[in-house]
């Protein structure tokens, strides 16, 4: 997956729109207008920002259901990240909570996205929805009968769930990438909020050997200095939020605060790559 083809840049920070409660689900509230305005309020705080692409979920349908999700479900994402797309210039990806991945798919590719995220493509894992079975079979054949070109981001040992069976760091995400087709491969810590561990980023990335790993959960800009050197790139959302809580809206200064974190980060990384290579070639 080239992330600078896509991204613009080779680390990319995607921030993350967490929808409302779409129809049929717990707590929809019956107006999706409200829906649209929220999300479109929050793309254009992380566009101002300065994050380098937006995911779309639909966060707060929980409880959610663990494979098919609703027509309606469909219908109401497709619409909003339409609407998303002609408001920012920004790439848009697609979760389609918990595991929806051929729908997901299916907006991406209707509405020229860019990528989608899924929480299990190989393996199975036990969650509150139940068991998750990873369809990574059907999936990817499916992207082929579309014509698509949507990139996959796959979790790896994804929060709020444990695997069933157990499988090392290194070996699940050689799984997924090698015979799950992962485009590239996300690694979270244990919960929403939660960050992955240094170690296990750097025993991804060493296991993904050039596929991108991206930070998938809990980072914020007084970790991200020290997560970043291991990884390619950031899914962020819980920090971006207003007092850093998940039911409040984005915060246009939080986003610039991490935003800003980030790229220092990735500057003296570059400086502490050239005085490397200066004293190589010396």
């Amino acid at each position: 997956m080239n992330l600078h083809k896509i991204f613009k840049t080779p680390n990319p920070i995607i921030g993350v729109v967490h929808l409302l409660p779409l129809p049929t689900s717990a707590r929809w509230g019956g107006s999706l207008k409200a829906v649209l305005d929220r999300a479109e309020q929050e793309a254009a705080a992380l566009a101002a920002g300065g994050v380098n692409g937006i995911m779309v979920e639909n966060f707060f349908d929980a409880p959610f259901t663990k494979d098919l999700v609703d027509p309606a479900t469909v219908s109401a994402m497709t619409l909003i990240v339409q609407r998303l797309m002609n408001l920012v210039t920004l790439p848009i990806g697609i979760n389609v909570l918990r595991n929806d991945a051929r729908s997901a798919m299916a907006i991406a590719t209707c509405v020229n996205a860019q990528f989608i995220r899924v929480n299990v493509l190989t393996g199975v894992m036990a969650t509150d929805q139940g068991l998750i079975e990873g369809q990574a079979h059907q999936l990817l054949r499916y992207r082929r009968e579309l014509g698509s070109e949507v990139k996959i981001l796959a979790d790896v040992l994804v929060k709020h769930a444990r695997p069933l069976g157990s499988p090392n760091l290194t070996t699940a995400v050689q799984e997924t990438i090698e015979r799950g087709l992962a485009d590239a491969v996300i690694l979270s810590g244990w919960a929403t909020g939660s960050p992955p561990s240094l170690e296990d980023l750097e025993l991804a990335s060493a296991a993904a050997r050039g596929t991108p790993v991206f930070i998938g959960s809990g980072a914020n800009w007084e970790n991200i200095a020290t997560l970043l050197p291991a990884a390619d790139g950031v899914i962020v959302s819980s920090s971006l939020k207003r007092q850093g809580r998940i039911d409040l809206p984005i915060d246009p200064i939080r986003v610039s605060q991490f935003v800003e974190a980030t790229r220092r980060s990735l500057n003296a990384m570059t400086e502490v790559k050239t005085v490397s290579s200066v004293k190589m070639t010396s």
